[in-house]
């Protein structure tokens, strides 16, 4: 480990340090994105820091110019990597306090509704992308993340459930029956034996930056906002249309494969529309109607 303190001297940034703290974020087993979200993030502290070197009034300084730029939910994710690194560099007393915002609605503006993810469906059908169409309902129907999709294989699809192992954790995640007969319906037609089930014309795995262009050309060609073509989008539907059925936040995050119950709470957030709905069906108002009218001519001047 990089100590970079020494009594009152600043501390001094090392570009060398960036791969050592990805050496330790290897053996912590983190995923191949969290490491590289970690890395740009920390990055943007080393561009801010021009001189080389910081102290605790610099960390904060690049707090707020965040806070300036993002919105407080990034800023808050980009701080605790920073906070993370700096207690593996020794620079622990550097470390600041986590911005927090409640977030009481979700943006309906950004997430998927249930009938833009059919018409997503319908689309790929039409254009005979039977990989894409199953792709989709695979995320959606399991909630697993995209990264995780190379654990559907055919054996997976056989049993009905397929292991995920992911950020250190191992979950066993079930496959509904009627995607079952069509995963295996596709992988009949693909001449797929074993192993992986979504696959590339050379045999390699469906990776993100695949299913991302895929899924933000569909969303142009199927009339949707492009910003929403997102398979992350397809895990938060999964999530709240489990906890309008069964309102079991702690199963749930058990599928989801959270650590932490308020990261599902994100995820099952309803909108602000819904929410005032919801609020109309309560009848807990009565229209207000004054005692006396005033007459509308009285109150006129008259010139």
């Amino acid at each position: 480990m990089y100590v970079i303190h020494e009594g009152a001297a600043p501390h001094r940034l090392d570009p060398k340090m960036m791969g050592e703290f990805r050496k330790h974020l290897i053996l912590e087993e983190k995923s191949q994105a969290t490491i590289e979200k970690y890395q740009r993030d920390i990055g943007h502290f080393f561009r801010f820091c021009t001189d080389g070197t910081f102290g605790k009034e610099d960390v904060i300084q690049y707090k707020q110019w965040l806070l300036s730029r993002y919105a407080v939910r990034s800023a808050a994710s980009m701080l605790a990597a920073l906070n993370r690194f700096l207690s593996f560099a020794g620079a622990e007393e550097c470390r600041v306090k986590l911005p927090r915002a409640q977030q009481l609605f979700s943006d309906e503006q950004k997430e998927l509704s249930l009938t833009e993810y059919r018409k997503l469906l319908e689309t790929a059908r039409a254009r005979g992308e039977s990989r894409l169409y199953l792709v989709l309902q695979t995320i959606c129907a399991t909630g697993i993340r995209v990264g995780e999709l190379r654990s559907i294989t055919l054996e997976a699809v056989q049993s009905g459930c397929a292991v995920v192992r992911n950020k250190g954790k191992t979950r066993v995640v079930l496959l509904p029956g009627s995607l079952c007969e069509s995963l295996l319906r596709y992988a009949e037609e693909q001449d797929i034996h074993t192993g992986v089930v979504f696959v590339t014309r050379s045999g390699r795995p469906l990776d993100r930056s695949n299913i991302w262009t895929s899924m933000r050309r569909l969303c142009r060609e199927a009339g949707i906002a492009e910003g929403k073509g997102f398979p992350h989008n397809l895990r938060h539907l999964f999530a709240r249309s489990f906890y309008e059925q069964e309102k079991d936040i702690t199963h749930l995050a058990d599928i989801l494969g959270h650590t932490s119950i308020n990261t599902t709470r994100l995820y099952v957030a309803s909108s602000g529309a819904r929410h005032r709905a919801q609020l109309e069906t309560l009848r807990l108002t009565e229209s207000y109607r004054p005692e006396k009218q005033h007459n509308i001519k009285l109150c006129c001047f008259v010139i």
